[in-house]
């Protein structure tokens, strides 16, 4: 606009606007997620399929530990979300008291009369206002007279009134003001240092502290979170053995750069581990610690085998030590084994571009796969799945494997009914056999549903040769307790059928009687053993003659046949 002159905010009003719609932008998303809840319903529901067992309650205890003053720290995040409230609602309501600088400017609002007032009306209004807001008067206010007076001339004055019809202000055009969102005094002389230090300390110092770390940790780790050189280790080790058994998966495992303090420095090195590690061993007899393969002779890797070892095979360890060291491997080890599916799949596509020689077999994929519920579960692939289950060992295991009873996994534990399945248990008490059934419960049973299909055709469901088949895999994950109910009801009902079934055949057979040609069975004679040969001679030869008379007259040589 021509003639406009700029100057900025000297005031810093838009510094609140900034500084509120910041704080509301930030605050009412992270009050709404992380405000400390009491517990809910759902979870006092979760309660009640709880295990109480000793390993469990141990496990409770040890994840309290890691959180320590959870109850201060809850307080302290609500006093700090109410202080933020609470300058939120400040800052709203110092923008309301500011002063609208932007408003149109508008004469008859000032002199108080409406827009169709004649002069005479609009002078006898000024006069009004002059007695009461004058400066020479004791109630006179100068600010509020020079506003008064300049809407008077606005309205009286033809150059003036012209000037406000056509540029919203009776003195002419004004200066177009643009507001920084910075307080005043940032812009002031004074404290110009001040201002530049704190720019040089951020983006000189803090922000390329910042870059580095991260650039730092992008060079180092994967995508995943996982060591580099781990990666690259699997990726050799895989190629190198395309046929890989179990034990040397988790051996493999075991050696991955996330355990040596050398790459990282989490990793607790103790003088007790020279004394401890060597007995650990001895119990271990599957361990291969004379390995001289690298890095498998590596000490970090041999301690962290025996510590997976010992996992698996269930020993106890040292509360303050192995156990610990356990824990923090354990915590590791879903990350690692999924590292090590996505080297195994990327060698597979590699070996069937031809970028590689030797394609992972099969047996290997799952071999690798099987790491994750067997770290989960405490045992070994060989095992039966019903020991993860609370107060479960060998002697109730024995009862399980019978004739009479064959169960060999949870869901057959659960698919008993409750008469047998409490006579199975009868050695746990009440306690223990609830301990049981609330782990059967929350135990997951997945479902798959796969489709193929040819894609870009008009009839996908056909498949010819050459054609580009998309597989369609949906996983339905749901827990035992609600399959098993909708099972348990439609066994009533089929129980129901199967017994009308069984009283009709009854029935059926009272009612049927027997045919004249059809052969009656004779009781058993007392000799119980075997017909002698010519008995049994007879017999046949009767039975053909028989069938060959009455059944079929046509046939020639019937008694013969």
């Amino acid at each position: 606009m021509a003639g406009a002159k700029f100057q900025y905010d000297e005031s810093g009003s838009t510094f609140y606007y900034f500084v509120a719609s910041f704080l509301a932008l930030i605050l009412i998303p992270s009050t709404y997620w992380w405000w400390p809840r009491e517990e809910q319903k759902g979870d006092a529901a979760n309660k009640k399929h709880e295990c109480y067992c000793h390993p469990c309650n141990v496990k409770k205890l040890r994840l309290r530990a890691a959180q320590p003053w959870l109850k201060l720290k809850h307080r302290a995040l609500k006093f700090s979300f109410i202080v933020a409230w609470f300058l939120l609602v400040l800052m709203i309501y110092k923008i309301s008291t500011l002063e609208r600088d932007y408003v149109e400017y508008d004469p008859f609002e000032v002199l108080q009369i409406d827009r169709g007032a004649t002069t005479a009306e609009i002078k006898k209004q000024y006069r009004k206002l002059s007695l009461v807001y004058h400066p020479d008067k004791e109630t006179g206010d100068e600010k509020r007279f020079m506003k008064i007076a300049k809407a008077y001339a606005a309205l009286t004055d033809d150059e003036s009134r012209k000037n406000w019809e056509e540029f919203g202000n009776p003195d002419g055009p004004g200066a177009m003001t643009f507001g920084i969102a910075l307080p005043s005094w940032i812009v002031e002389k004074q404290n110009s240092v001040w201002v530049l230090a704190a720019y040089a300390l951020v983006f000189i110092i803090a922000l390329p502290i910042v870059v580095g770390t991260w650039w730092y940790r992008t060079i180092k780790y994967s995508g995943d979170q996982v060591l580099l050189d781990t990666t690259q280790m699997f990726f050799y080790f895989f190629h190198k053995t395309p046929h890989m058994i179990l034990r040397r998966a988790l051996m493999i495992l075991a050696a991955s750069m996330e355990f040596d303090k050398g790459h990282n420095p989490e990793v607790q090195e103790r003088e007790s581990d020279n004394v401890e590690i060597p007995m650990l061993i001895k119990d271990l007899p599957l361990l291969a610690e004379k390995n001289k393969e690298r890095p498998f002779c590596h000490p970090y890797s041999v301690k962290t085998r025996a510590l997976l070892h010992s996992h698996l095979s269930r020993l106890q360890l040292p509360r303050n030590t192995l156990d610990q060291d356990r824990i923090y491997v354990l915590s590791k080890c879903p990350g690692l084994v999924n590292e090590m599916v996505s080297c195994v799949s990327q060698l597979v596509a590699l070996a069937r571009m031809g970028r590689v020689a030797h394609t992972p077999t099969l047996d290997t994929v799952e071999n690798v796969m099987k790491l994750s519920p067997m770290l989960v579960q405490s045992l070994w692939e060989n095992k039966s799945p019903l020991l993860q289950l609370p107060h479960f060992n060998d002697d109730i295991l024995r009862h399980c494997l019978t004739k009479k009873r064959n169960v060999r996994t949870v869901r057959d534990l659960i698919a008993m009914k409750e008469d047998d399945r409490r006579s199975l248990l009868r050695t746990l008490s009440d306690e223990q056999y609830i301990d049981v059934l609330n782990v059967c419960k929350t135990m997951p049973f997945i479902t798959m549903d796969v489709t193929s299909k040819v894609l870009d055709d008009e009839d996908s469901a056909t498949i010819t040769a050459g054609a580009i088949v998309t597989m369609e895999v949906v996983l339905s994950r749901r827990p035992l307790e609600e399959l098993f109910e909708t099972e348990s009801n439609g066994d009533e009902e089929d129980g129901e059928s199967e017994d009308e079934k069984v009283e009709e055949e009854k029935s059926q057979k009272q009612e049927r009687k027997p045919k004249v040609w059809e052969k009656q069975r004779k009781k058993k004679t007392k000799m119980g053993g075997k017909k002698p040969d010519k008995l049994k001679k007879n017999s046949a030869k009767k039975v053909v003659v028989n069938v060959g008379s009455q059944g079929d007259s046509n046939l020639p040589n019937g008694p013969k046949v």
